[in-house]
């Protein structure tokens, strides 16, 4: 049975040299080497696989045969893999983290997570990146116990002095049901009209803020464990509820929601904030993705000048 040996790296970056330059002579010139070093480094090459790699019968430029289309794939891959490895350690040397955590409130508009996202991948490209989602306290408690480094959260009822706090701007949030719901066909309500109709309400799984009420004024509620549940079940008729304005603008532009008149619950603007540990402050693609969360906070403040800035909800709504 013939004995095959294992391949070097540096024969691998010779065989893709040629590949890429399109002969052992252009190879030699791009990788500073003589051209009969090339051809000794792609025999040994050969000899270690036990495949012809190049067909060199039929001119003079070598052609990869089907076996080194093969080989071809892989060395690429190792290739590709041997960069990133060494992106990732060059990226710790100079202090940038190989992994961050971050949480998110999930109030958060869509659009700006995937602009913030979008560019810290482009921005950090050997930075793995943890995402979670979640709703009120949970956010805080997360950064709190170390499972995030970096979150992003509403107002907190509560105080907690372990944290710093950087403002990132707000959504506005609205109450709305379906054209059909009995709050939507009255029109205008009475103060307390909604403490009447079931109330979709955000569970808060955090014990931060554990039995804390949120803007809940229905007499009856149902608790939901994420927004896009609360989101499909308000459309479909079951139940009030606060959404993000960017979150429900297609539907109340399409009829598919209605926006609500209570007296006692306009809806205002919940206050957005990136957070962390004081003593375990976020590294450079963390401060980054703060700093990118405060430039498009920026760029809304600029957009919305003039409106009116006395909308302010407190506490959060649910």
């Amino acid at each position: 049975m013939a004995q095959f040996g294992t391949p070097t790296y540096d024969q691998l970056q010779v065989f893709l040299a040629v590949v890429e330059a399109g002969s052992f002579a252009a190879a030699a010139r791009r990788l500073g080497r003589a051209t009969s070093v090339v051809s000794y480094a792609i025999a040994n090459l050969e000899t270690q696989l036990g495949v012809a790699l190049f067909d060199r019968t039929q001119s003079k430029t070598p052609k990869l045969t089907e076996a080194g289309r093969t080989v071809l794939a892989e060395a690429r891959t190792i290739a590709s893999g041997m960069d990133g490895l060494r992106a990732k350690v060059k990226g710790l040397l100079e202090g940038l983290e190989a992994e961050v955590h971050v949480a998110l409130d999930v109030m958060l508009p869509a659009a700006r997570v995937v602009d913030a996202l979008k560019a810290f991948s482009e921005a950090f490209p050997t930075v793995t990146l943890r995402l979670y989602v979640e709703a009120l306290g949970a956010v805080a408690e997360m950064v709190l116990n170390g499972r995030a480094v970096i979150g992003v959260s509403g107002a907190l009822p509560v105080m907690a002095p372990a944290l710093e706090h950087i403002d990132i701007g707000f959504v506005d949030l609205i109450p709305v049901a379906a054209p059909d719901h009995p709050l939507a066909l009255a029109g205008h309500n009475p103060p307390g009209a909604g403490r009447d109709h079931v109330q979709l309400v955000l569970t808060d799984r955090s014990r931060l803020t554990e039995g804390v009420e949120f803007a809940v004024l229905g007499n009856r509620t149902w608790r939901l464990a994420d927004i896009g549940s609360k989101h499909m079940l308000l459309r479909e008729g079951i139940g009030w509820g606060n959404l993000p304005e960017p979150m429900v603008r297609e539907d109340l532009a399409a009829g598919r929601l209605v926006r609500l008149d209570l007296p006692d619950l306009r809806g205002g603007r919940y206050h957005l904030q990136a957070i962390y540990r004081a003593d375990t402050p976020p590294g450079p693609a963390g401060s980054w993705l703060i700093q990118r969360l405060q430039a498009q906070a920026c760029s809304e403040a600029r957009q919305s000048a003039g409106t009116d800035a006395d909308r302010d909800l407190s506490p959060p709504p649910a």
